[in-house]
């Protein structure tokens, strides 16, 4: 009913990775009174959106009911945020309902500004634009980029804070490797553009740009995508040689990515800073002003680069801290900043670069220096097991 209170200990706000796996978390550990609030009916494995994009996954594989993936024990709220008043505890919903709680989860992902860029919302509409971002989006560049014989391929990364940025890529290397394949190559122009000084990060760099090299991308550093016109299939792109004018056949975006509306206008928000994401303490992950508020994912204002792969150890260090707020006691658990990018620069092998807040390589098994090389166990890893570890164990709060 419409304009109803109610409490929860836990409050969760946000069903994605984050929100299902801390949720189960708590409850593994013996927490109850949970619930999550999750407008959604249908949960999204985003990472394949780029498999998806390359041509090397279906979309139905990344998509399952919403109800199927909620923990045991768990109050489902099908609804959206309208509010977060920190100051009284409380959330109001869309719906007109009103939350309380003891302690308050915020992972609500991360929002697509479309219209940041003048004329993207109208590309995307026509038969030559698409993008990984989305999953119909991402089906609709499957099809451009595997019928493309010949012309100028446009792929851009946005500046500013961005979910897995470096995905922007992803599609980018599959597509080549078919277009090798398939004897068209030669015949394309293919750009990408970053707004990093290098392709990625330094540890990882020298292997992306043999692939770079391998099939003759044109690379723009320090560049981004300034407006788009739809109808005369142009872009025009910001650089340190001023703009450029780019006619384009096929155009692939990551869009531009902010904090949720409702997040930005909340006394959450690290104060005086744009892009509205939630103040963290970046080890605890606690809100340094509510101390009954906790942040991760997208959403927050972390310092490392936001990641799907960043969510397993954020939502250990969030469950363990939470269970001993519940107890009235101090945080513990820290975050060590850890992210992961798997660049599959081909249709069968894949760059793991994993790395910390500082940019330096961390990866999972210390003794193995050499996993950021390209490698086709890695592939295998990124578009087989990987999917199944996610709906079967982060999921399910087990790793």
């Amino acid at each position: 009913m419409n304009g109803a209170s109610a409490h929860h200990r836990v409050v969760v706000i946000g069903g994605g990775n984050g929100g299902i796996s801390v949720a189960a978390r708590l409850r593994n550990a013996g927490v109850d009174d949970i619930a999550i609030v999750e407008p959604r009916e249908e949960h999204l494995y985003k990472p394949l959106f780029s498999h998806v994009a390359g041509g090397t996954a279906p979309g139905s594989i990344t998509v399952r009911p919403q109800r199927d993936v909620m923990p045991k024990g768990v109050e489902w709220i099908q609804d959206a945020v309208a509010s977060v008043q920190p100051d009284s505890d409380a959330v109001v919903l869309e719906g007109g309902d009103r939350l309380t709680y003891d302690q308050l989860i915020v992972c609500p992902g991360i929002q697509l500004d479309w219209d940041r860029v003048p004329g993207l919302v109208e590309a995307m509409q026509t038969p030559a634009a698409a993008s990984h971002y989305e999953l119909e989006l991402a089906k609709k560049a499957s099809s451009l980029l595997r019928d493309l014989k010949e012309g100028t391929v446009v792929f851009t990364q946005p500046d500013g804070p961005a979910s897995c940025a470096g995905a922007a890529q992803k599609p980018m290397y599959q597509a080549c490797d078919y277009w090798r394949a398939t004897g068209v190559l030669d015949a394309l122009r293919v750009i990408m553009v970053v707004p990093t000084p290098t392709v990625f990060l330094e540890p990882f760099d020298r292997e992306l740009e043999r692939k770079i090299a391998e099939y003759g991308i044109e690379l723009r550093t320090r560049s981004v995508l300034l407006r788009v016109d739809a109808a005369g299939q142009e872009v025009v792109l910001g650089g340190p040689n001023g703009p450029e004018h780019v006619h384009y056949d096929v155009l692939n975006v990551e869009p531009p990515q902010s904090a949720p509306d409702w997040l930005k206008a909340s006394s959450l928000a690290v104060p005086g800073v744009s892009g509205g994401f939630v103040e963290v303490d970046p080890r605890t992950l606690r809100h340094p002003r509510f101390a009954n508020v906790w942040a991760l994912g997208d959403a927050a204002a972390t310092t490392n680069s936001k990641c799907g792969g960043a969510l397993r150890k954020q939502t250990w260090v969030v469950s363990k801290n939470v269970k001993r707020a519940l107890r009235g006691k101090e945080p513990s658990a820290r975050y060590d900043g850890y992210a992961v990018c798997p660049f599959t620069v081909s249709r069968s092998t894949v760059v793991w670069a994993e790395f910390d807040d500082q940019g330096r390589q961390k990866p999972t098994i210390p003794f193995y220096k050499r996993m950021y090389r390209e490698s086709r166990l890695s592939w295998v890893f990124d578009r087989h097991v990987l999917p199944w570890v996610y709906w079967h164990l982060i999921l399910t709060g087990r790793v």
